[in-house]
């Protein structure tokens, strides 16, 4: 536990720590919460998209004749037909700029009409002709010549390496002879894990209403920063921040599809603009598998040498992802390899190649949720291997240390989660539940536990908050933060009401507007370390004034901004983490195959816990997306098309409550004042960490076949099964007679 030093939160009110009911709970309840597409001003006109019919190539010619000679119809927009833009660092957001296709979906024509139905079928009866090109959208770095050398960062020229973001985190790593310590190991691990195309399916789409008035715009947008997203806008259109206001009062839901703009955005202003009047565009479920981005595919390859004890000798985690024409986004789904286990001689490396595809961008726990499914599925097959039990073996290879950067972690309480969760899960009677299932079960259903841990960096980005009194007992903070449906207001409320020693109830908290003081983008667990710190501040400088004034008696208008970018600027001292352990236990139907999550169990280290039934929705929340991604989800792309057949909920399948079972969220008693004045970290994706690698291993404890791919699905096992089967006596013969002499346990590489 780190304790408090100077500056840290004030305690007396004990706001902080109280289960405290959501302040917005009431108004989205009962369907009084105002969403973007809520949003009606006087004359508003409606958008609807063109999508690309072609997956590479560029727009010849677009004929809107058709479109224009219907009745309510007030603009169609293309490239030969519209404002013109500024540069822009994100060529998605160049709506209309240029006539090349990048891939199938994209926007290449938008009609802007008086109504949302007249605008849909007037967009059908927009022509598009096309120079079509060849087209590439498969994911397979085997069948890439260049998949080792990096040569070539063109489509199908080969594999390159993405954005290295410097020293803080280097695209590639290398710690040690890596080769030669797998050589040597008396217990190695070779395997290929594979995770499909993610959604986000957020329940609100994306959508944004933009009005025009003597040069300035207004937009309200489904966006996780207005403060970012103002300045985007700005510099788009060639105006000043100052002449752009967006506001974001509530967000229902993101998981980093909101985090950047995206093309409705760009295009409700540009329509605005040419129409003279406000204007909505609002995507389709269908359309968000274009625009909103999606978690890459990823194809990783781990390998494990260890003593015959368990500990780690080497660790090589390398990542094959991939990204559009037109986009530098990456996953990095080996990184949190490098801060997890102790190891002399570590590689993680991560390689990329370009696709007539969409952008992906980020989703929920980037980087984090494909790569610990990966690492911690091999971790369980070393534990195999090794003869020791899999809790164990990870408690031999913890760290007090940050194994990438030598830096002290600022807390680690990772082994605490292990052990409680253990406990609690009854974790030592897992082989005797097994076979007690086996002898006096249906007969039907096999059962199995599995553990993983999970982890996720914790960062805090600069911010500004304004805290205001009215004289009268009342104060008021000001963010340009947003809601997600976290819970934030109520944090933030909960946060300034300890920093000012007063009341929760005499705290009010505004947020979601670019006018108020600038504030980072909601996501990578961010949110309540970095604005709270914002808010801390603020409300410590007007404490300050109160008392230089008159002994905090109140002044009416009296208020404080402050700024957390100076006291960010200094290197880190400490290695600043999340950690959690996660459980579960699954039934498999010998006859159907069908694979059900019985028990969850998460006991996860979160620093201080500023509001207990927020975090638990977000621990459960992470924990169910996890079971979701175990089980259920799968995107595809077409390989003739270019399309995503799964672009919709009837194709794209999410865990429903019938798959969810009763889940059981906990944290230990952990305060981490280097991450924040509060002593809380980030809780908002860890929850999702481990819980896919957790019942991938229990299934595996249940059926003995290794399944590493996801989703854990019917198809996925019958192959392991039919591999099993496939196997002669005399390859498992020499198999054990290789393991005898080697104390190895070759798996193959085939992603099964």
């Amino acid at each position: 536990m780190t304790r408090p030093g100077a500056g840290v939160l004030d305690r007396r009110t004990g706001a902080v720590g109280a289960c405290v009911p959501r302040r917005e709970a009431r108004e989205k309840v009962t369907g009084s919460a105002r969403y973007t597409a809520d949003e009606s001003p006087p004359r508003l006109a409606h958008v609807a998209v063109v999508p690309a019919g072609i997956a590479y190539g560029r727009v010849t010619a677009v004929h809107p004749e058709r479109a224009l000679a219907r009745p309510g119809v007030l603009a169609v927009l293309h490239a030969g037909a519209c404002p013109r833009l500024h540069r822009t660092a994100d060529p998605d957001l160049a709506v209309f700029q240029s006539p090349s296709v990048t891939c199938r979906g994209q926007f290449v024509a938008a009609v802007v009409a008086e109504s949302a139905q007249t605008a849909r079928e007037a967009a059908r009866t927009v022509d598009v002709d096309y120079a079509v090109a060849p087209h590439r959208v498969d994911l397979d770095p085997g069948a890439d010549p260049g998949a080792e050398s990096g040569a070539g960062t063109g489509v199908g020229s080969g594999l390159h390496r993405p954005p290295d973001r410097g020293s803080f985190f280097p695209t590639d790593c290398t710690h040690g002879d890596v080769e030669a310590a797998l050589a040597h190991a008396p217990v190695r691990i070779e395997a290929t894990y594979t995770t499909p195309v993610h959604h986000h399916h957020a329940l609100e789409p994306h959508a944004t209403v933009a009005s025009w008035h003597d040069g300035a715009l207004t937009v309200h947008d489904t966006t996780q920063g207005p403060s970012g997203t103002r300045d985007i806008l700005a510099h788009l259109f060639g105006i000043s921040p100052d002449r752009v206001r967006v506001v974001a009062r509530h967000v229902g839901g993101a998981f980093g599809s909101k985090a950047a703009p995206k093309a409705q955005l760009v295009l409700a202003a540009m329509a605005a603009l040419v129409v003279g009047r406000p204007v909505r565009t609002a995507l389709t479920r269908e359309q968000l598998s274009v625009v909103a981005g999606y978690r890459t595919p990823t194809v990783q390859r781990v390998r494990l040498g260890a003593e015959a004890d368990g500990r780690l000798l080497a660790v090589s985690h390398v990542s094959y992802e991939q990204t559009s024409l037109t986009s530098d986004h990456a996953e990095y789904a080996a990184a949190p390899t490098r801060t997890m286990y102790a190891a002399p001689n570590r590689e993680t490396r991560h390689w990329r190649t370009r696709l007539h595809v969409p952008s992906p961008t980020w989703m929920r726990a980037p980087g984090e949720c494909p790569g610990m499914f990966a690492l911690e599925s091999a971790m369980d097959e070393l534990a195999a291997a090794c003869g020791v039990d899999p809790v164990e073996l990870r408690l031999r290879n913890d760290t007090p240390y940050d194994p990438h950067s030598g830096l002290p972690f600022s807390t680690r309480d990772l082994a605490a989660c292990l052990r409680l969760g253990a406990q609690r899960f009854g974790w030592a009677g897992r082989d005797r539940l097994r076979a007690e299932h086996a002898e006096h079960g249906d007969g039907r259903r096999l059962v199995g536990l599995g553990v993983a841990a999970s982890t996720i960096p914790q960062y805090r980005f600069a911010s500004r908050a304004n805290a205001r009194t009215d004289g009268h007992g009342h104060w008021t903070v000001r963010i340009a933060a947003v809601d997600l449906g976290t819970g934030a207001r109520t944090a933030l409320a909960q946060i300034a009401a300890d920093a000012l020693g007063v009341g929760l109830d005499r705290v009010t908290v505004e947020l979601g507007d670019s006018a108020y003081p600038a504030a980072s983008w909601a996501g990578r667990s961010s949110g309540t370390t970095s604005w709270g710190t914002a808010v801390v501040r603020a409300c410590e400088a007007l404490r300050a004034e109160l008392v230089r004034r008159d002994g905090l008696v109140p002044v009416e208008g009296l208020e404080a901004t402050a700024d957390t970018l100076a006291e960010l600027s200094a290197p880190r001292a400490h290695s600043q983490h999340a950690f959690g352990a996660q459980f579960a236990e699954v039934t498999v139907d010998r006859a159907t195959r069908e694979v059900r999550v019985t028990r969850l169990l998460g006991v996860f280290a979160i620093g201080r816990v500023i509001n207990p039934v927020t975090v638990r929705s977000q621990l459960v929340g992470g924990m169910v997306m996890g079971l979701s991604t175990a089980l259920c989800e799968e995107g595809a792309v077409d390989p003739v098309y270019g399309h995503f057949p799964t672009r919709d909920l009837a194709a794209y399948h999410v865990a429903t409550y019938l798959d969810v079972p009763q889940i059981e969220a906990v944290w230990l008693d952990e305060e981490d004042y280097h991450t924040s004045p509060m002593g809380a970290k980030g809780v908002g994706e860890i929850g999702i960490v481990g819980t896919a690698a957790a019942i991938a291993n229990a299934v595996h404890h249940a059926t003995g076949h290794r399944i590493r791919s996801l989703p854990l699905n019917v198809r996925h096992l019958m192959e392991a099964e039919s591999r099993a089967q496939a196997e002669t006596p005399a390859q498992a013969d020499a198999e054990a007679e290789q393991q005898t002499a080697t104390g190895s346990r070759p798996t193959t590489g085939d992603g099964a």
